[in-house]
């Protein structure tokens, strides 16, 4: 299998050669010579700092506070229900409630169930998600490019068990790719999928475990296996395996060629397109796997200075930094383009309880300080490689200070206005006001745009009311900065000339009316 992938690209076999070298470190010395799992050595400056390097960073003209100019683009209507679901989302005893409703025995009875669903998706469905179909998806892609921002559209299955789902969620990832070219021009930055949909996760499961293995004991031998990039490093959760697992089977061998050919013609009608793919992360117990997966494609398929598969980096895991330097310092020396997507994490009561479980410490960083100080480095490392011409970043964060530093970072380096390596990235519906700051600073800016059909679309909204409860809590700043928008609208009208309010509340009737 990697003996095919490397004869269609006698260049990168040339440049893989010229690099066995240098990046194989001792302890991998009795590896495969295409395996570059290796551990190399950070700076002093690096180990001690690593954003010890950076430049002194000037204020950017990232303005937070113009609650008017914030929320020029915003219909009053929208932005009363957005403040109202916000409220909501923000209420811990009202999401425990609707937690409970969505996993009891409510959900058994029809017409129950319907009740439930129907109040779903006129409340938090139609906030942070793009629609149900296609058509409505391509809607909300159009608004909101008319508000200077663009969509990474999300076909939202997520976990599979069968190579009939994985068929089917394949189906659905390309229809999303070709609906993506269908839209206006630079509307759709990226396309997301998830691994766990085309992939069965038992299989995942497998994969990880003998890739953890492999990694502490590089005798052991995976036919498998292509060509990647780093996974690991000395300071990754690696407690997942902790006894040699058993070879793949034959059947596991064929279902993982199955998943491997799903995810090259993903990639490839992506290449066909120039439609850039992020491939999003999951728990550290599979993560190995979804890495595998993502970094052979990208051998494949980033070239040119085109990196079109991404992957996705989690600050608070521990070993995130280390992982990234390794990666992205590996790829460059390939002349692989690679993009990451930097996100702050997802999974942080299931990974410390299962840690916790074991008898290990939690892989994610004891302090959100912590967290914020390796995203932000991660952020920083990544921006100087893109002004020095080298791979993609989507900042994924709803942090205002992440934002504001990596603008001046940004703006401090001349990255220009419109630069296609650098996004900034927030949930549809949630951080708006960081949304329309950074467009208005001139930056690109996507919402994550979730659709598919309300009961395929539940297991993302669970997820997102039970592992970013602290995220929503924070959307108060969003609720604030409305709420005096909501105002000044109403007092415009209020103390207007009674002809001009008129006018006025006549321009109010159509805005609202707008869907």
């Amino acid at each position: 299998m990697a003996t095919r992938v490397l004869s269609s690209s006698p260049k990168l076999l040339n440049n893989l050669r010229s690099f066995i070298k240098p990046l194989n470190s001792a302890s991998a010395a009795a590896a495969s010579p295409l395996n570059f799992d290796e551990k190399p050595e950070l700076s002093t400056v690096e180990k001690q700092h690593p954003i010890a390097t950076t430049r002194h960073q000037p204020t950017t003209n990232l303005d937070l506070d113009d609650h008017q100019k914030l929320f020029a683009s915003v219909p009053t209507l929208k932005l009363l229900r957005s403040s109202v679901n916000l409220g909501l989302a923000a209420n811990e005893t009202f999401v425990d409630f609707g937690m409970w409703v969505m996993n009891s025995r409510l959900m058994e009875t029809p017409l129950l169930r319907d009740i439930i669903l129907k109040t779903v998706k006129h409340t938090f469905f139609e906030h942070f998600c793009a629609g149900e179909t296609t058509t409505e998806a391509g809607e909300c892609v159009r608004k909101i490019q008319e508000a200077g921002l663009r969509g990474m559209l999300v076909y939202a299955v997520e976990h599979t068990s069968d190579n009939a789902g994985c068929d089917r969620n394949l189906e659905g990832f390309l229809q999303s790719v070709e609906f993506a070219k269908s839209l206006p021009p630079s509307s759709v930055s990226f396309v997301i999928a998830k691994i766990t949909a085309i992939c069965p996760i038992s299989l995942l499961k497998r994969m990880s475990d003998l890739l953890r293995w492999q990694y502490k004991d590089s005798s052991l031998n995976l036919p498998w296996k292509l060509n990647t990039l780093p996974i690991f490093t000395d300071s990754s959760p690696l407690y997942h395996t902790l006894q040699r697992p058993q070879p793949l089977t034959p059947q596991e061998e064929s279902d993982l060629e199955l998943a491997h050919q799903r995810l090259l013609k993903l990639c490839q009608k992506c290449t066909q397109y120039n439609v850039p793919l992020t491939i999003d992360a999951e728990d550290t117990s599979i993560q190995p796997a979804i890495d595998y997966f993502t970094y052979s494609s990208a051998i494949m398929y980033n070239k040119d200075d085109n990196p079109i598969v991404y992957g996705t980096m989690q600050a608070y895991l521990k070993d995130a930094r280390e992982r990234l330097f390794n990666t992205a310092r590996t790829a460059e020396k390939l002349g692989i383009p690679m993009g990451f997507k930097l996100v702050r994490g997802a999974y942080m009561s299931s990974e410390t309880k299962l840690a916790s479980s074991l008898g290990f410490d939690s892989p994610v960083h004891n302090t959100i300080q912590d967290t914020h100080a390796c995203f932000n480095d991660c952020a920083s490392f990544m921006i100087e490689k893109i002004a020095d011409g080298y791979g993609g970043l989507i900042l994924a964060t709803h942090n205002l200070e992440s934002g504001k530093l990596a603008a001046s970072k940004a703006r401090n380096l001349g990255i220009e206005k419109g630069n296609q390596k650098l996004e900034f990235a927030q949930l549809y519906g949630m951080s708006e006001a960081l949304s329309f700051g950074l467009r208005n600073a001139g930056f690109q800016v996507s919402k994550y745009l979730p659709y598919g059909p309300v009961d395929m679309v539940m297991p993302y909204l669970l997820r997102r009311a039970e592992e970013n409860r602290g995220l929503l809590s924070t959307s108060s700043l969003d609720r604030t900065l409305m709420g005096k928008e909501l105002k000044r609208r109403l007092k415009s009208l209020q103390f207007a000339k009674p002809e001009m309010a008129a006018t006025a509340a006549g321009s109010m009737k159509i805005e609202i009316g707008t869907p």
